[in-house]
């Protein structure tokens, strides 16, 4: 017997037509409100860094005034003048490129080293060495034993304290060690078995397969080392052809708040009068050290862009 048709009446029609309608126009609201969404949050997030530009780009009496946002009022180079009117700031970049380059490189390798050793189950000290590790990140001696054993380590006044106490973290082991667990076990065993040492597979196989957290990890340990300035005042500060870039700066920006009354703290800083007589708010000034300390390692992010996202989720989903 055949199933009679079914001839929706004139109101159920007219629901059915409401759903359909419902349902194109939510898709719309949607997208356009999460339009609007990002791009109040593109705004929020790129202005006060677009700000900061135009601010070093006014002259500093205008920029005393207010009012400066996305152009400005009164252009001028006159801020970055005063930056680089110090001859030693060319030296300190070339320290802190050196510096960065090689606390990143030898932090990657040494820690990723650690980390693969210590992901080994057939380790036997794995536990107690770990725990050890972890201790160091809430634990710690203090300022001043810190500088005595540097200062036994004959690490005072040399470049190598800037690299040699940066060469291992605690954290970025756990995080390697985390990735590495999300490695086939059968990878490692397969190469055992064509007759691969440890340092063989690490190099092989470990190294190359954790590239994205070992992009992320380098972008951490880079911005680290490059903003630095700290060390360079604790050990460094007596020989100025070790200070580092952010230390120089940091310097200018504490003498800029004197130099407009008192030329010779200008001096000191390796200022010329001229300069320090137009650097005439520290706010200026400040905005100019924020840029020239900014913008090189921001050209390094895009390069790291497409494995950063990917290392952030390192250990969310496992096998």
């Amino acid at each position: 017997m055949a199933n009679p048709t079914i001839t929706p009446g004139p109101a159920s029609a007219a629901a059915v037509n409401k759903r359909i309608r419902r349902g194109s126009i939510e898709p719309i609201v949607f997208n356009t409100l999460n339009a609007i969404f990002m791009i109040v949050l593109v705004i929020v997030t790129l202005y006060p860094f677009l700000n900061t530009i135009v601010v070093s780009l006014n002259a500093g009496n205008d920029t005393i005034r207010g009012g400066i946002y996305l152009w400005p009022r009164e252009f001028t180079w006159q801020n970055y003048k005063a930056v680089f009117a110090s001859g030693t700031i060319y030296n300190a970049f070339w320290i802190s490129v050196a510096r960065t380059v090689l606390s990143t490189v030898l932090n990657l390798f040494l820690t990723t080293m650690l980390a693969y050793t210590l992901s080994r189950r057939e380790y036997v000290f794995r536990k107690p060495i770990t725990l050890i590790f972890i201790l160091t990140m809430y634990f710690n001696a203090g300022l001043i034993p810190g500088y005595f054993l540097m200062k036994e380590l004959h690490l005072i006044n040399t470049f190598w304290v800037y690299v040699i106490p940066s060469m291992i973290s605690a954290f970025n082991m756990i995080v390697i060690r985390t990735y590495i667990g999300t490695i086939p076990e059968s990878l490692i065993e397969s190469a055992r078995i064509d007759g691969a040492g440890e340092f063989k597979i690490f190099i092989r196989i470990i190294f190359p397969l954790c590239k994205p957290v070992l992009a992320t990890i380098a972008l951490f340990v880079a911005v680290g080392a490059w903003n630095s300035w700290f060390d360079a005042f604790i050990y460094t500060s007596s020989r100025q052809e070790l200070s580092t870039l952010q230390y120089e700066l940091m310097k200018l920006l504490s003498s800029s708040m004197n130099a407009n009354n008192n030329p010779a703290v200008a001096a000191g800083a390796g200022m010329t009068r001229e300069a320090a007589a137009s650097m005439v708010t520290p706010l200026s000034i400040r905005a100019a050290v924020t840029v020239v300390a900014s913008v090189p390692i921001l050209l390094v992010y895009p390069f790291m862009q497409k494995y950063f996202v990917v290392g952030l989720n390192v250990g969310s989903v496992k096998e």
